[in-house]
């Protein structure tokens, strides 16, 4: 693992000082406006849509960011923070600082669906990221929408920490396939996201009429799997004649299903004429969620895993309560970055009655977060409400799409050196310095 993350955030300054003096300016903006506003320019507008875009009108993406604009953080002085640490322990694990990578769907996006010609191929995103995070130290939560099979990214990160994000498919044999692969590629947790049993009112993507997973884009974990694939032979074997002659297609449908050929295993040629490529897409859309859970299905889980469980999406004590007392290990406060549901409350305003009614349950169960995470003021805040750790989202991803994984690590540096200088400002020297009582009111 790197050394601790001691006082980077002088580290991190001097370094983008000293490089001034001979013209160099930092890889990527460290203004998060500004990070966003590069991204916007480098990428599609597709790709844009998907990555930036939320639920509806885009109030809850506007309220997320809104929200951490409420709490004020309270300078203090004369307080010895000559030697700061951001050093953290989370599941049992000590980590260099309390920020993980949160999990991104069709994260080829990011380094595809580039203005200018300057993509690359899809599978080289999640290997981006595990490069910076390998750097760094910091966690991946790898997700099921990956646009790389979770096997090359664990290989990517070598020993560093990574999760596993799961989507609790329709079909169980696909969800347990997709637990037993992570637990192979050395994960340390399972992260279950519940908020998207139904996928939201997009509207950046439903005006494109664009959705990724429909070109194959971002089913990588899929595509690679067992279970998934017996579904697709499954499909092909009962369809009447799969080379029957279809409607006259348009470019947008030739393009769509070269980008199927392109995704699925084996020669493209092959798949542009066989059955398999489209099939396995619509075998996707068929199974990608389930909408019957319960709480009483996390047992069905905890008796597939011996990995501690964290439940994604959080924003009710109750429902806080009901996952732990369901089998749950911990839990993630988010709204899925305002991606889900328009006019929803901020994901931060749930934190701290989420956080206590966690605490009350056990002391042992963590409480992360995400949602409008922009910077590392904000991972302050989000650690003085209650949070354990901050799971990073949008602004890495901008990261990836403007310099790879220079990119991606530049980022996470940022936000940890205001983080760090953050803590330093407000008098605290260590992680579990960081509480209510650093905020006004």
């Amino acid at each position: 693992m790197p050394p601790a993350a001691t006082n980077v955030g002088r580290t991190a300054q001097s370094a983008i000082y000293s490089a001034g003096v001979f013209g160099r300016r930092p890889v990527v903006p460290t203004s998060p406006d500004a990070l966003a506003d590069a991204a916007r320019r480098r990428m599609t507008r597709t790709g844009w849509a998907y990555v930036a875009g939320g639920a509806g009108a885009q109030r809850t993406v506007a309220a997320n960011r809104e929200a951490f604009g409420r709490y004020r953080t309270v300078p203090r002085q004369m307080v010895d923070v000559g030697e700061r640490s951001l050093t953290t322990t989370l599941l049992g694990r000590e980590l260099p600082a309390p920020v993980l990578f949160g999990p991104v769907g069709a994260l080829e996006l990011a380094v595809q669906h580039q203005r200018g010609g300057r993509a690359a191929a899809p599978g080289h995103a999640e290997p981006a990221l595990a490069a910076a995070a390998r750097d760094l130290g910091l966690p991946v939560v790898i997700s099921s929408q990956a646009s790389t099979p979770m096997e090359d990214t664990a290989a990517a990160l070598g020993d560093s920490p990574r999760w596993f994000q799961l989507y609790w498919s329709a079909d169980d044999a696909v969800a347990e396939s997709f637990v037993r692969r992570a637990e192979a590629s050395g994960c340390e947790a399972i992260v279950v996201t519940l908020d998207t049993h139904v996928l939201g009112w997009r509207t950046h993507d439903l005006d494109l009429g664009y959705l990724p997973f429909a070109r194959a884009e971002g089913i990588a974990q899929y595509l690679s799997d067992p279970a998934f694939q017996a579904l697709v032979a499954e499909r092909v074997a009962r369809t009447p004649d799969p080379a029957a002659p279809a409607p006259r297609p348009t470019l947008a449908a030739v393009r769509a299903l070269l980008s199927m050929a392109r995704h699925h295993p084996g020669p493209t040629w092959r798949n542009l004429t066989g059955p398999h490529a489209r099939a396995a897409v619509e075998t996707f859309l068929d199974v990608f969620s389930r909408s019957t859970l319960t709480w009483a299905d996390l047992a069905w889980l905890r008796e597939r895993t011996t990995l501690p469980i964290l439940v994604k999406g959080i924003q009710h004590p109750d429902d806080a309560r009901a996952a732990l007392d369901h089998g749950a290990d911990g839990v993630v406060v988010s709204n899925h970055g305002g991606r889900q549901v328009d006019n929803a409350v901020a994901a931060l305003d749930t934190l701290a009655p989420v956080a206590d009614a966690v605490r009350a349950h056990t002391e042992t169960a963590p409480v992360l977060f995400d949602s409008g995470v922009r910077s590392g003021a904000d991972v302050f805040t989000a650690l003085a409400l209650g949070a354990d750790a901050v799971l990073l989202g949008r602004p890495w991803v901008y990261g990836l799409a403007l310099a790879g994984a220079d990119g991606v690590r530049a980022v996470a540096t940022h936000v940890l050196a205001e983080l760090d200088l953050t803590m330093a400002l407000a008098g605290a020297s260590r992680v579990d310095q960081v509480g209510r009582h650093n905020l006004a009111g």
